[in-house]
């Protein structure tokens, strides 16, 4: 432990296993305090008394407003202050243009993109409030960078998040917040959600970058390091930036 988030508070959304359950583990490593929320309570529970004192769980539809007035709430009477906003939650739809649905469409928007707009509204009133600034952490997709024909309304809610992380980080960047707010985009990461879009007999356990340095499949460890860094005061001049976390694969389809 290296004590990069001592004394910072932080929230991460879909905390409740994958990229979110890996971050709020790296993140009590590294000394912080962290709200953890989902829709999941029971591996949210699990994985917050696991963790101990530092860790709180919510449940929360990341998708509603009063939810996440109601996290405010917690945040300034727990803690009185928010460092750090990881905004990971998020599903996954496959579809087309031609056969995915309207309603596939509008589940897809409100719970990737619509999240993450409220979540950044929330998190920029509780960071002015303490005046002690702090660092967004969106988590996009290399859908938003790639085009995927069988993805394309996860494609596009990851896209919006990807146009509302550079917008964000300009607006406070203008106003002096010293609130920095960035991009991750993974692919091909090893988690209960993108298990189920990989072929009939195949085993994407082997498939992770452990097995083969040379295949396109990380772990949700891999993801947790990248947002490390970006929460991170070492990370202080960075701003408004896509990094991909994908062993290469975007580059390779270029």
């Amino acid at each position: 432990m290296s004590n990069r988030l001592i004394n910072k508070t932080a929230v991460v959304t879909g905390a409740a296993s994958g990229i979110g359950e890996a971050t709020v583990r790296r993140f009590v490593a590294e000394g912080a305090r962290v709200i953890m929320t989902d829709l999941n309570a029971t591996d949210g529970e699990r994985v917050a008394a696991e963790l101990g004192a530092s860790v709180l769980f919510m449940r929360q539809d990341v998708s509603a407003p009063a939810d996440w007035q109601a996290l405010a709430e917690l945040v300034r009477e727990r803690f009185q202050r928010l460092d750090v906003l990881v905004n990971n939650a998020g599903i996954l739809i496959p579809g087309s243009i031609e056969d995915a649905t309207l309603e596939q469409w509008h589940k897809l928007l409100r719970v990737n993109a619509d999240s993450v707009f409220l979540g950044c509204q929330t998190a920029i009133a509780l960071m002015k409030e303490s005046g002690g600034g702090g660092s967004i952490v969106n988590i996009s997709s290399i859908a938003a960078l790639a085009a995927r024909d069988d993805y394309m309304a996860y494609g596009a809610s990851k896209g919006a998040v990807a146009a509302l992380t550079r917008s964000v980080a300009v607006h406070c960047r203008r106003q002096k917040y010293r609130i920095r707010c960035n991009s991750v985009h993974p692919d091909g990461v090893m988690t209960p959600m993108t298990r189920g879009s990989y072929p009939k007999g195949i085993d994407p356990v082997l498939l992770t970058i452990d097995h083969d340095p040379m295949n396109r499949a990380c772990l949700p460890e891999d993801v947790a390091d990248a947002v490390l860094y970006l929460a991170a005061d070492e990370a202080r001049a960075v701003n408004g930036i896509e990094l991909r976390v994908d062993s290469g694969q975007f580059v390779m389809s270029i």
